[in-house]
């Protein structure tokens, strides 16, 4: 089993930064990619960036690239969401994942990640 932490959360006006961090612990041998998932109200979840463990290779939704920044610790069992120019429709609870390597769909969806955070809520204020 793996736990998934989350923290960094909070409320922020637009254009400002946040950074999010996600901790890992249990079994993470098993662990090949660890992401961040966000769903606001009345949406559909929606993968917002991956990262593969080890060789740092990363994958971003089109709407955050260029303002987001997904990085793995020096430990690896602890991945950082830097988000900057933050936007309204930005706000969402923010959810750390971590799925092992194989999967039948891209990283950045959710069907592939089997242990998942309680998530952090991000409120970004116009």
């Amino acid at each position: 089993q793996v736990q998934l932490v989350e923290s960094g959360g909070g409320s922020v006006q637009a254009g400002g930064p946040l950074r999010l961090s996600c901790v890992g612990s249990g079994d993470l041998d098993s662990i090949r990619w660890m992401g961040w998932f966000r769903q606001a109200p009345g949406k559909e979840r929606e993968g917002v960036a991956t990262i593969r463990i080890g060789d740092g290779n990363s994958v971003y939704t089109d709407s955050v690239k260029g303002r987001f920044t997904i990085s793995q610790g020096n430990a690896k069992n602890t991945v950082f969401l830097q988000m900057n120019s933050l936007k309204s429709e930005d706000t969402a609870m923010y959810y750390c994942a971590a799925r092992g390597p194989v999967g039948t769909r891209s990283p950045l969806e959710s069907y592939d990640y089997d242990y998942w955070g309680q998530g952090t809520q991000v409120t970004v204020s116009s």
